[in-house]
């Protein structure tokens, strides 16, 4: 499974036409322990851009942006329960929410891993 990558450092992994998404390891290690996450609530859409969440850390409070627009079709409970995920596995079990594409070409233009990298460096 490919991830693309946004500027505000959320990750995209599609797998047809619903994708998972979280924040990158850099975007953790930036805000330092997780404390709270704020989902946003199932069969709800959103545009690309839009606000679709919060993560709070020790640290601050930051925005977590839809990478593409579509419908979320799950948010991850655990997380909820455990906002610690975000930091131990922030591209694994800490995945924020899953969304249906309403529009599968904006995935093509976000950054690929080696962008990100030069981007977040």
């Amino acid at each position: 499974m490919t991830h693309k990558f946004t500027e505000d450092h959320e990750w995209i992994a599609v797998q047809g036409d619903t994708a998972t998404v979280g924040i990158t390891q850099h975007a953790q290690d930036a805000l330092g322990d997780v404390v709270f996450v704020e989902l946003p609530e199932v069969g709800k859409s959103y545009a690309q851009k839009e606000t679709a969440g919060v993560v709070e850390s020790v640290k601050a409070a930051a925005d977590v942006y839809m990478p593409v627009s579509g419908e979320i079709t799950e948010v991850n409970e655990a997380l909820r329960d455990d906002p610690s995920l975000a930091n131990s596995d922030p591209m694994g079990a800490g995945w924020f929410f899953k969304v249906k594409l309403s529009n599968a070409g904006e995935v093509a233009a976000l950054m690929d891993e080696a962008a990100y990298k030069a981007f977040a460096a």
